[in-house]
């Protein structure tokens, strides 16, 4: 029998709150796991007391998940270093511009047995421009493998225990079924695909198709046009991948990390939400940012500029008019108000390979 695999969870708000009630019950239920989960907690101060202190006193995370209750097992360590000590399994879910630095302080300090679970939205945007996978990102800094988890997981949801599905993207098939087996639950549906890249990017695509439902929204222009931004967005992501990481797989997109989450983000994520409030209030992002998400922060504005970076270099920004507008209203070089104007001048349709590979 093969030794139990020692978990460790690198962020703590209400989505990696909300992934460790159920890791830690699994963990704590199947000989596969050490039964003892650590959860790297950046350490803050709660009305006087330790953030961590009160985790594994109270078995709540008061600030970013109130209200739950976090299996015993799962213990908030405020060292990184110590946390993820002698982990054979690593799963990231922090902001994704935390990454670098996290990694850096990891370095040497991990098995390179380790297996990687990323939870990250977002992209990197390296120096010479365009962007960079998270996932990739830890790799190179850590030397470990890498799959990522992504979804129409929104965290409340998730930690009240509502049904709903998940895509992991494995290329290793050894790990596949022990990292389905950690992050399975009743509620909690689980589909393993080998086509990591794209569950990634469409992880980070859907923020910049929220925005841009949220900007409907607040122009108050209904259902219809919604539902057109969504479309389009599912269309242009689907083009992005096929231009910038050929190969991978159009049955991707129909898994939960594509065309579900982009609808759940679209009407329920704080991208939307944010972007609401931007059209109706004409306060900033980063104020809204700061009013709105309690410490959380905003992904789409910022994979906005990211891949826009990316667009720009290749000429490519008209391709991309939906992302290409996004991009320009967060930035307030256009107003919000001509975002219609990107869909009505929008190709008809996007040229694909529909066979099973893009």
């Amino acid at each position: 029998m093969s030794t139990p695999k020692k978990v460790c969870i690198v962020g703590s708000g209400n989505w990696g709150s909300a992934i460790a009630k159920i890791v830690g019950a699994n963990a704590k239920k199947s000989p596969t796991f050490v039964d003892r989960v650590t959860m790297y907690v950046y350490e803050e101060m709660i009305d006087g007391k330790k953030l961590t202190e009160i985790i594994n006193t109270t078995h709540e995370n008061v600030k970013y998940l109130p209200g739950h209750k976090l299996p015993e097992n799962v213990v908030a360590v405020p060292d990184l270093v110590e946390a993820a000590d002698d982990a054979d399994i690593l799963i990231f879910v922090v902001p994704h511009q935390f990454i670098p630095r996290l990694c850096q302080s990891l370095v040497g300090k991990v098995k390179p047995t380790c297996m990687g679970l990323s939870l990250i939205k977002g992209f990197d945007r390296p120096e010479g421009g365009g962007i960079d996978l998270i996932s990739n990102i830890i790799t190179r800094l850590l030397g470990i493998q890498m799959a990522v988890l992504m979804g129409a997981n929104l965290a409340g949801e998730v930690a009240d225990g509502n049904f709903c599905e998940t895509t992991i993207g494995c290329n290793d098939k050894a790990m596949a079924p022990v990292l389905k087996e950690l992050c399975q639950a009743d509620f909690f549906r689980v589909v393993v695909v080998d086509d990591r890249n794209t569950v990634e990017i469409c992880g980070a695509l859907k923020n910049i198709v929220a925005c841009a439902a949220g900007f409907t929204d607040g122009l108050g222009l209904g259902d219809n046009t919604k539902a057109a931004v969504i479309r389009l967005g599912l269309m242009e992501m689907i083009k992005f991948v096929d231009t910038f990481f050929p190969g991978s797989k159009l049955s991707t997109f129909f898994e939960s990390c594509g065309v579900a989450d982009l609808i759940t983000t679209c009407y329920g994520g704080r991208n939307r939400k944010v972007s609401e409030a931007f059209v109706k209030t004409g306060k900033s992002i980063v104020d809204l940012e700061a009013e709105m998400l309690n410490g959380q922060k905003l992904q789409g504005p910022i994979t906005a500029e990211e891949v826009n970076v990316m667009l720009k270099a290749k000429n490519m920004e008209d391709k991309f008019p939906l992302f290409t507008a996004v991009h320009k209203i967060c930035t307030g070089q256009i107003k919000p108000a001509l975002l219609v104007d990107s869909l009505k001048n929008h190709p008809e349709h996007i040229e694909l390979d529909h066979r099973s590979s893009l």
